[in-house]
């Protein structure tokens, strides 16, 4: 969760955006914001909004699966992606 909320704050700064403008703008309030980007639980149905609104998806795969996308996708990405687990 703490790998989702840094992503998830990032964006929001790359977006120009304050925190309550952003929760405003994503139909969340602050505090769901403030919580998902602190790396705390939020609902899914809200931490897909906030995704959906600023352009990011999430993705799942099986263990097995995680090192090999990770390894297709570093030469896209310019640099190492993080390599973090629950």
């Amino acid at each position: 969760m703490a790998a989702l909320g840094r992503l998830v704050r990032n964006r929001r700064a790359q977006s120009a955006l304050r925190i309550d403008d952003a929760a405003d703008m994503l139909g969340v309030s602050k505090d769901v914001l403030s919580r998902l980007e602190n790396g705390r639980s939020v609902s899914l149905d809200k931490l897909f909004k906030v995704l959906d609104g600023l352009g990011l998806n999430l993705l799942v795969f099986t263990n097995q699966q995680t090192s090999a996308v990770l390894d297709a996708v570093e030469p896209l990405a310019g640099a190492s992606p993080t390599r973090e687990q629950s």
